[in-house]
């Protein structure tokens, strides 16, 4: 509930124009934890390491930021399938593979209930 006050007061001054700065952090927080993980990153059928799937999703981020309002949005639009061919993305860490979107939300709400 906390969370949710605190990012509605952040946001309101940018609401519908893009990503507020609470929203703003938390995607940058799964990007940067996205780069320094072990896993790789199943793209179209082919592997990545973290450092190259960190890359593209910030380029194609860069493209898109202005449709994406929330976290949610991000995780949603920019990092759970390919735009080109709509192919889910997954995620292998320690011999475990699950989406990518699913992994995303994993860490998002391990972050928002340490109220980082």
């Amino acid at each position: 509930m906390h969370y949710a006050i605190a990012a509605l007061v952040v946001c309101q001054t940018v609401l519908f124009s893009h990503v507020c700065r609470a929203d703003e952090q938390e995607i940058q927080y799964l990007l940067t934890t996205l780069s320094t993980s072990e896993c790789t990153f199943s793209r179209n059928g082919k592997q990545y390491q973290a450092a190259e799937a960190f890359s593209h999703l910030q380029k194609k981020y860069s493209h898109v930021k202005k449709r994406i309002h929330t976290t949610e949005d991000f995780i949603e639009k920019v990092a759970t399938k390919s735009s080109l061919s709509g192919k889910k993305y997954e995620v292998n860490c320690t011999e475990t593979t699950r989406p990518a979107g699913k992994w995303l939300y994993e860490i998002l709400s391990d972050y928002r209930k340490k109220g980082q």
